[in-house]
């Protein structure tokens, strides 16, 4: 089984620099989901309330026969509960739901700038990190500004901020902010929906060293060196998107993948995005 490598956060814990997503995971199958992830090696599990399957995630915990202490969990409060009553009635259900006395991570998942709850919110999960609920605490979708009025208000940097970072979307200023105030990037979506595959930087290391296209994309990710939550039900597939360490992208075709951004998400800008 390959070993996957840890990051350093700026508040001294650890998490592995792949993670497995629990993102359009149906909760009917998700607890035999993440089971086999576990079982294939995957160390990180990334849920969400609004996923819909804290419970099916807390499930294939137990059933996987891995120690809760090698499994590291993380959850975010959604739009709809924050401010620092309902975010703690959030927190507090997600632990119920998964059925852990402790996350190993707690995000925001939208900063919802409309709302301008989310430095109340922020101080709910602040508090929460200091009472053990939580062991690390970050952020999901924040861009720069947020991120600012975060620390300036309470002195917190989050330990995390995942943003969605693929071929076509690979945001360096995002991520080169996140590392001047020493944010551990995450990428969701890493592999962009498959919108890369066939594109010829791509394609031309997949024929160079007999990986996938997928594997090529996320190989690409682990070398930009922060981490990333790929996704998929599929018990071989989810075991591919691990076999990425015996090959690496040269210097020139990282490169040619520079020419791949047209800064073109999946998903909504965090700077409008408000969704309850």
């Amino acid at each position: 089984m390959n070993s996957i490598p840890n990051l350093t956060m700026a508040d001294g814990h650890t998490l592995p620099q792949i993670g497995f997503g629990l993102w359009q995971v149906e909760s009917g199958g998700a607890a035999d989901v993440v089971r086999g992830a576990l079982q294939a090696g995957y160390r990180l599990l990334d849920g969400a309330y609004k996923y819909m399957n804290e419970e099916a995630m807390g499930e294939g915990l137990r059933a996987s026969g891995i120690p809760r202490d090698d499994v590291f969990v993380t959850t975010k409060v959604w739009n709809n509960e924050h401010g620092k009553t309902a975010a703690r009635a959030s927190v507090e259900r997600s632990l119920r739901q998964i059925g852990v006395e402790q996350l190993n991570l707690c995000l925001i998942h939208w900063p919802v700038p409309t709302q301008d709850l989310y430095v109340e919110t922020w101080e709910a999960l602040v508090a929460m990190r200091d009472e053990g609920l939580i062991a690390s605490i970050g952020v999901s979708n924040f861009n720069e500004d947020h991120l600012d009025r975060l620390i300036a208000e309470t002195g917190e940097n989050p330990a995390v901020n995942q943003i969605e970072v693929h071929p076509q979307l690979q945001q360096p200023q995002m991520r080169a902010a996140n590392a001047q105030r020493g944010i551990v990037t995450q990428a969701w979506t890493p592999l962009g929906n498959g919108a890369s595959f066939e594109a010829p930087p791509v394609a031309d290391v997949a024929n160079r060293t007999g990986k996938s296209p997928a594997q090529v994309i996320l190989r690409w990710h682990f070398q930009l060196g922060h981490a990333f939550l790929p996704r998929s039900s599929n018990p071989e597939r989810q075991i591919q998107n691990l076999d990425i360490f015996d090959f690496e992208l040269t210097d020139a075709e990282m490169q040619k993948m520079k020419t791949l951004d047209l800064g073109m998400r999946t998903g909504p800008d965090p700077s409008v995005f408000k969704m309850m």
